[in-house]
């Protein structure tokens, strides 16, 4: 006799009246769901018994974020707060769940600046929170599908050790090169690198020209060379 913890029951969902968004067209119609995967895609506004009335509502596929700083955000939701890696990895999960993103390449610096004791200085956690999120994700705990996505700090001064932190195993998905260094790309204008610099991260303004040619010293004898070092790591 067949024990009855061994019998699966099909749990079906069926969102109806909806504005689908497909491939090549938008239709109105209904999905049916059977164990959270689409079984069936129909046209027409019929209600069938039991669906959820979707009014109308549009109805599209999870989106996919390539490159979020959003995780970092609540890493430190303020100058000088460390908030814990999971409950931040969770809180950061959940907010994008409920924007509508269902894939996210996490997008982590990797480079920091660590010979410097006052305000500059920002340190190394990529390999860290790297770990915290593929365990989280392995072991089911986020809503989302994650990935890393490895952003490589130009300017910077650990970016070749952090990037041999990681290897095949981590099936990094994305490396991308960040340049911020001040007077070109994002921070063309100086004076608006100045306003983000002194607001967010709370640097006294008496104390960012010096910052600015500390940056532009570090372009100069290490961009080069960090360059290509993201660009070899990124190559299959």
């Amino acid at each position: 006799m067949r024990n009855k913890r061994d019998v699966h029951m099909t749990k079906e969902t069926i969102l109806a009246n909806a504005k689908i968004i497909l491939p090549d067209a938008v239709i109105p119609g209904s999905v049916v769901l059977r164990d959270g995967v689409i079984a069936d895609i129909a046209e027409g506004t019929a209600l069938p018994k039991g669906a959820i009335d979707c009014e109308g509502r549009t109805l599209a596929p999870g989106l996919v974020e390539l490159h979020t700083d959003n995780l970092e955000r609540h890493m430190k939701p303020r100058p000088k707060v460390d908030w814990p890696h999971r409950a931040a990895i969770i809180a950061h999960d959940r907010e994008l769940a409920g924007t509508g993103i269902t894939t996210v390449f996490d997008a982590i610096r990797v480079g920091s600046i660590v010979s410097d004791d006052g305000r500059k200085r920002y340190g190394k956690y990529a390999r860290d929170m790297a770990d915290e999120i593929l365990m989280m994700r392995d072991s089911g705990a986020l809503a989302i599908s994650h990935h890393i996505h490895l952003r490589a700090e130009i300017c910077s001064e650990t970016l070749e050790e952090e990037l041999a932190e990681f290897g095949p195993d981590d099936k990094v998905g994305i490396v991308s090169l960040m340049d911020h260094t001040p007077g070109q790309r994002q921070f063309r204008d100086v004076q608006k690198f100045e306003d983000y610099v002194c607001g967010k991260n709370g640097l006294p303004r008496e104390d960012f020209g010096d910052y600015v040619t500390f940056l532009h010293g570090l372009q100069e004898r290490l961009g080069a060379k960090h360059e290509a070092a993201a660009v070899a790591a990124a190559a299959p």
